[in-house]
């Protein structure tokens, strides 16, 4: 069994490439892209979503807002770790339509078993590339580069907050990571999920 965790999901973007639509109200399905995230988030211990609030299907979820709204994922982690209280926290995006529960288990048992020296378990996508909003932390190297990073949070790039803990690097073997950022994605992903 996993060891207890909190989540924060960052819900509170401007969605540009998507017109400024709201991108966790957006259906795969009959599903909000933003339920999807929190039905696999479910044995989390916490939940925090940083956005404005919204009818969910999941009961339970705690809300904040980043300062500045809008202020970017870092600002929405600031304001996430305030109410998490676990010494692993996930963050996941809100427009991953395939997360399942399966996938975020493995990334906290992953960061559990990695031992101390590790302070993140991040998911690769199939091209490469890391997924830090689809990734295990530990509380206090978050906490820790987030005080490094000094003065104000808002507009800070998330690579600039996560690029010095020292990861562990998890496969996305069933191509989770896939996000939803522009309409051809969301297209993209409807296809998927009807097949």
């Amino acid at each position: 069994m996993t060891t207890p965790y909190d989540v924060i999901v960052p819900a509170g973007g401007a969605a540009r490439r998507l017109d400024g639509a709201d991108k966790p109200g957006l259906t795969v399905g009959e599903t909000t892209l933003l339920d999807r995230v929190l039905a696999a988030c479910a044995g989390a211990r916490t939940t925090v979503v940083v956005g404005p609030a919204r009818p969910t299907t999941r009961a339970g979820v705690r809300w904040t807002r980043e300062q500045p709204l809008a202020g970017g994922p870092v600002a929405a982690v600031a304001a996430g770790l305030d109410l998490v209280t676990a010494d692993t926290v996930l963050l996941l995006a809100a427009d991953l339509p395939f997360l399942d529960r399966r996938t975020v288990e493995r990334l906290a048992s992953a960061l559990e078993e990695a031992g101390p020296y590790t302070d993140a378990a991040v998911l690769v996508d199939a091209g490469g590339r890391d997924q830090p909003l689809t990734a295990a932390y530990r509380t206090a190297a978050l906490r820790a580069a987030l005080a490094a990073l000094g003065g104000d949070p808002a507009g800070q790039p998330l690579r600039r907050l996560v690029g010095g803990l020292n990861r562990l690097r998890v496969a996305d073997t069933d191509n989770v990571a896939y996000d939803c950022d522009t309409w051809e994605d969301l297209e993209q992903a409807r296809e998927r999920d009807r097949s």
